[in-house]
């Protein structure tokens, strides 16, 4: 069994930055992939960013998705945020034993 802890959501102004974090814990022999997701209110769920071992994607610009392998952990650095992108940010990781999610961390953006 993995779960995946994610932290760092907010209300932050139109401009700001905000840090999330998600570790994975549990039964985790390898993880091949970790990425961040989010869903805004009456709107599909869709891919932020992604990382596994050997590459890092970014849908958003101003999004940067990290790794710590040793701790199992991912960060998602948000920068220059915008109303538009208020949505619950979920965790996601890709392992042997299956696909997890985490429970989610709400980002408010103020205009």
């Amino acid at each position: 069994q993995v779960q995946l802890v994610e932290s760092g959501g907010g209300l932050v102004q139109a401009g700001g930055s905000l840090r999330l974090s998600c570790a994975a814990i549990g039964n985790i022999a390898r993880i091949n992939a970790m990425g961040w997701y989010r869903q805004a209110p009456g709107k599909q769920r869709e891919l932020v960013a992604a990382v596994s071992s050997d590459a890092a994607d970014s849908m958003k610009g101003r999004f940067t998705i990290s790794r710590d392998i040793a701790k199992n952990t991912v960060y998602l650095q948000m920068n220059s945020l915008k109303p538009e992108d208020t949505a619950v940010y979920y965790c996601n990781a890709d392992t042997p034993l299956g696909i997890y999610w985490g429970r989610g961390t709400q980002v408010t953006v103020s205009s």
